[in-house]
């Protein structure tokens, strides 16, 4: 069903509507566009968020990818500060998670096993010897149903959905999932995840878009801070050990800003174990309270993203197995630590540590997760 709802000062759009804005001066502005296929012949749209500062967000329908998102720099000039690619192709082929929306569990499952309720559920093991992300056809590699499209006189907003059928990827329950993507009028992307299932299972989304808020290049002059005063240290698998290490005169202090390449190189066991930083920190806060995370600074172009989530933890990645084989947008070869991601989520392998935060989810909960990239100048 297709249908315009009409507000003061706002157009609310259900799926079909294409280019909605409020009329007169500077406006919200979603529009939508046919990007192509899958290998099973699903239809594949992508949307155009745009707020009324003019800053802009490109999301497929397929992965619930963010493709593109264009922040001002210091001299106002728009500039794409996430990697990818220009086609639906480069993502179809083998990619490491650009711009994806992560499910159903975010990060690493050791072994590719965990018990839930005395049963033992096997899960892929697409990253030896564990489960990454959820799977060999996980949350980033689906159609999603595009629910809504939505402008106001300011900002954008997109909603899709899905349903991961009981056993998808090994997991257990129908879990039913929404994702809403807005582009605020304070030039934040805010995505927010929902979902319900009809078993006990287990849940972790997240997003992992690729932030360059040079546009191209390393990311080692990238200025970063993180609110946390602990990491989850790793074994050879990238696995936490059950230890939550103090980062006080280690090279995992972020309390206050340091740049990427400063200490990335360090003689440290941790570092060396994940080709530099690919780690979890436990943020400063309480689980499900939508609070400050990190902020990261790059001094070229005065950009400034600040992260906010409602998770307890944020796995903070340097772009490590980026190694120029790749061929993205515009032509631009991904060399060596050229993108960095932070993903807001629960810790890695948190079904397998009971002292973790629990990720479990059950009949009658409702999973909330949000996470908000707020960009300015400085």
């Amino acid at each position: 069903m297709i249908e315009t709802l009409l507000l003061i000062g706002a157009v609310v759009c259900v799926a079909g509507i294409v280019g909605c804005a409020t009329t007169g001066g500077s406006s919200g502005y979603i529009g939508r566009q046919s990007f192509g296929k899958t290998a099973d012949g699903k239809a594949v749209d992508l949307f155009t968020l745009r707020n009324a500062k003019g800053s802009e967000a490109q999301i497929m329908n397929y992965g619930g990818i963010v493709t593109s998102l264009k922040v001002a720099d210091k001299s106002g000039k728009l500039g794409d500060v996430v990697l990818g690619y220009d086609n639906l192709d480069g993502y179809l082929k083998s990619t490491p998670y650009f711009g994806a929306l992560v499910g159903r569990y975010g990060n690493r499952i050791a072994n590719g096993k965990f018990t839930l309720d005395g049963q033992t559920y096997t899960l892929p093991v697409n990253n030896a010897p564990n489960c990454l992300h959820g799977g060999l056809k996980a949350f980033d590699k689906v159609a999603w149903e595009v629910v809504r499209q939505r402008a106001t006189d300011k900002e954008a907003s997109l909603e899709l959905s899905y349903l991961s059928k009981d056993g998808e990827e090994g997991f257990p329950g129908n879990l039913k999932v929404t994702a809403t993507y807005t582009l605020t009028e304070d030039n934040a992307l805010r995505v927010e995840f929902s979902a319900t299932t009809d078993k006990p299972t287990v849940l972790n989304l997240t997003h992992h878009s690729y932030f360059n808020l040079a546009g191209h290049g390393d990311v080692l002059n990238h200025e970063v801070t993180i609110h946390a005063d602990k990491f989850t240290a790793v074994d050879a698998n990238l696995i936490p050990t059950g230890e939550l290490r103090p980062v006080m005169g280690t090279p995992f202090d972020f309390t206050t800003p340091h740049t990427v390449g400063e200490r990335i190189n360090a003689s440290d066991e941790q570092l060396k174990l994940g080709n530099g930083y690919d780690h979890n920190w436990v943020v400063n806060k309480k689980v499900g309270e939508l609070a400050f995370v990190a902020r990261v600074y790059e001094p070229t172009s005065g950009r400034v993203m600040e992260v906010f989530s409602t998770e307890p933890g944020t796995q903070f990645y340097t772009g490590n197995f980026l190694d120029g084989t790749i061929t993205g947008k515009g032509g631009w070869t991904y060399q060596f630590r050229n993108g960095l991601c932070f993903e807001p989520q629960h810790y890695p392998d948190s079904p397998n540590h009971p002292s973790f935060p629990t990720t479990v989810l059950r009949p009658g909960q409702t999973f909330k997760n949000s996470i908000v990239y707020k960009f300015s100048v400085r």
